[in-house]
């Protein structure tokens, strides 16, 4: 059987490879469907779940509980970091996997505000903080499952590919949901419809489950298990020693574009085409599919990229480009053409995913295996609470008072800058072994 080497340190089988890079992006993407009908489905949402006096008040506070579910997150986090540190990655991946998926069904299967009153938004609420908690471990520890595995070399591309169940499941999120207001009509949207796409997380979980429990622990952890064991308070030891904390920093400012890429680019940008520019759902959606289309293609390139030239050049360089050219993309797409809006959304996802398919990898490679997962999720997800969550919501309010539409622009073009500084703080990481120690 053909092999894979990894410096001498263990050897891995390209089938095996193959499969584990598919149980780490059945997670994310799990994960991230749920992000993504939420969002592509935030004015029905809104009409579903909240009195339909104020318009804006109701898609304000559907956006306040997609913000509030990112603060739970870094606790999410860390207790998952602090399972998957101590029992192992693969165990503690299927637990959470289940209770994405669980959760998601649920809010398919809740009443209505006009059948139960305040009582459905609060309902809603605690799920979406359940799908919070279990979110904070799934990215962190799915990373490193797969770079645990991934020889050197190949740990950029390999981790991209993971990443693309993120923006895979946006797709399907996306697809689905136009599907279903083109067929169904928004009046059976509102009605019955909204439920679907929840429960379509059924059969994704039974597939993930499958995956996921087949699959052995990493061998990385493993042989740590056979050295000094695993952390006894990986948490503790993460914040112990001034170069910890760094790190722990650094992964919490890296990330910033991330958060803002991601929640701004795709999930906030059907509502802001919708509300704010006045394209049709239907238009709304095409742009965002496109622009899905083109960063789904980019970020495998990207994470081969980072292999050959380095993390830092590839991430800063897709910084700086947004620093430069994220406003005018933004300015496509206010000129009220479909055509020249895919443009403007298909140059900036481009140029975000040498940002997106490579900041896991980095994030990973910043901390050694016996608190890799901990670490990692702590400050990913401090980072993508603040700067990634709250966004939608930050968005719709600052336009509705200012009235100024270019405002995604702005948080776009100031977080690009922050990922910039901060990633000059790194070193090279891209042909050195995993930090073991």
């Amino acid at each position: 059987m053909e092999t894979v080497p990894d410096t001498g340190q263990s050897t891995v089988d390209r089938r095996t490879l193959r499969r584990v890079t598919i149980a780490g992006s059945v997670g994310v993407f799990v994960e991230f469907y749920d992000y993504a009908v939420y969002g592509f489905m935030a004015s029905t949402i809104a009409a579903v779940f909240f009195p339909q006096q104020d318009g804006t008040a109701a898609l304000l506070l559907t956006f306040s509980i997609f913000g509030l579910t990112f603060f739970v997150r870094p606790l999410g986090g860390v207790l998952c970091g602090y399972l998957g540190d101590r029992i192992g990655r693969q165990r503690t991946l299927v637990i959470v996997l289940m209770l994405i998926s669980g959760s998601t069904v649920a809010i398919g299967l809740l009443p209505t505000y006009s059948a139960i009153g305040l009582a459905a938004p609060l309902l809603l609420l605690l799920l979406r903080l359940a799908q919070g908690f279990s979110a904070g471990g799934e990215t962190a520890g799915a990373m490193s499952f797969v770079a645990e595995y991934s020889p050197e070399g190949r740990r950029g591309v390999l981790v991209s590919f993971a990443q693309l169940g993120s923006y895979v499941s946006l797709l399907l999120g996306a697809v689905v949901t136009t599907a279903l207001t083109e067929t169904l009509g928004q009046e059976a949207m509102t009605a019955w419809g909204w439920r679907v796409p929840f429960l379509l997380a059924v059969p994704m979980a039974v597939i993930g489950f499958y995956i996921r429990s087949k699959l052995d622990e990493t061998p990385k952890f493993q042989q740590l298990r056979k050295d000094s064991g695993p952390a006894s308070n990986p948490l503790k030891e993460a914040l112990a020693s001034a170069r910890q904390r760094k790190a722990v920093v650094l992964a919490i400012l890296i990330p910033v574009l991330n958060g803002t890429g991601y929640y701004v680019l795709f999930t906030y940008m059907p509502t802001y085409l919708n509300k704010t520019l006045h394209f049709s759902v239907v238009q709304g959606l095409l742009i965002t599919v496109c622009s899905l289309v083109a960063i789904i293609i980019a970020i495998p390139l990207a994470g081969r990229l980072s292999d050959r030239i380095g993390r830092k050049r590839t991430i800063a360089g897709s910084a700086l480009s947004l620093v430069v050219l994220g406003y005018p993309c933004y300015w496509m797409l206010t000129k009220g053409s479909v055509w020249l809006a895919v443009v403007g959304g298909v140059l900036m996802s481009i140029l975000f995913a040498g940002h997106t398919g490579v900041i896991h990898i980095v994030l990973v490679e910043l901390f050694p295996t016996r608190l890799r997962y901990t670490a990692f999720a702590l400050g990913y997800n401090i980072s993508t609470a603040v700067f990634g969550g709250s966004a939608p919501f930050l968005m719709t309010y600052l336009i509705s008072v200012t009235g100024n539409g270019s405002m995604p622009a702005y948080y776009l073009v100031l977080t690009a800058a922050v990922t910039a500084l901060a990633v000059l703080r790194i070193p090279e990481t891209a042909h050195t072994p995993l930090k073991e120690d």
